[in-house]
C-alpha cells in the first residue's frame, strides 16, 4: 500500500510563510505528477497546485498564484509547497496527492493516492 505523508502545517499569522512537505513511501512515484489540494470547513476540496513528474511544469490556482510555489525532489521522493504571504482565507486542511499521469492535473478525480492532510490555520 502506497502512503503519502504530509507535514509542516501549523498556526501562523497573516503575512507569514509555511512550507509543507509530502513524502511518499515508494520511489515509483518519481514518474508521477503530484498535486496539492485543500479543504476548508463546509467547503469542497479545491485544487491548489500541481507539478509534473520531472518538475519542469507547474500549475496553480489563481488564488495562490505568485504566493505559493510547488517543487519536488525525486531523490527524496518528496514534494513541497512553499506558501508565502499567507491570508486567513488560506486556512484549510492541505492534502497532497499522486496521479498516474506524468503531467499535473487540477481535477481531484484524476488522483489515485492521497495523504491524510495537514492543518494550516492563518490568523488575522
Amino acid at each position: 500500500q502506497v502512503q503519502l505523508v504530509e507535514s509542516g502545517g501549523g498556526l501562523v499569522q497573516a503575512g507569514d510563510s509555511l512550507r509543507l512537505s509530502c513524502a511518499a513511501s515508494t520511489r515509483t512515484f518519481s514518474k508521477n505528477a503530484r498535486g496539492w489540494f485543500r479543504q476548508a470547513p463546509g467547503k469542497e476540496r479545491e485544487f491548489v497546485a500541481a507539478i509534473s513528474w520531472s518538475g519542469a511544469s507547474t500549475m496553480y490556482a489563481d488564488s495562490v498564484k505568485d504566493r505559493f510555489t510547488i517543487s519536488r525532489d525525486n531523490a527524496k521522493n518528496t514534494v513541497y509547497l512553499q506558501m508565502n504571504s499567507l491570508k486567513p482565507e488560506d486556512t484549510a486542511v492541505y492534502y497532497c496527492a499522486s496521479t498516474r499521469y506524468v503531467s499535473g492535473r487540477s481535477d481531484p478525480g484524476e488522483y489515485d493516492y492521497w495523504g491524510q492532510g495537514t492543518q494550516v490555520t492563518v490568523s488575522s
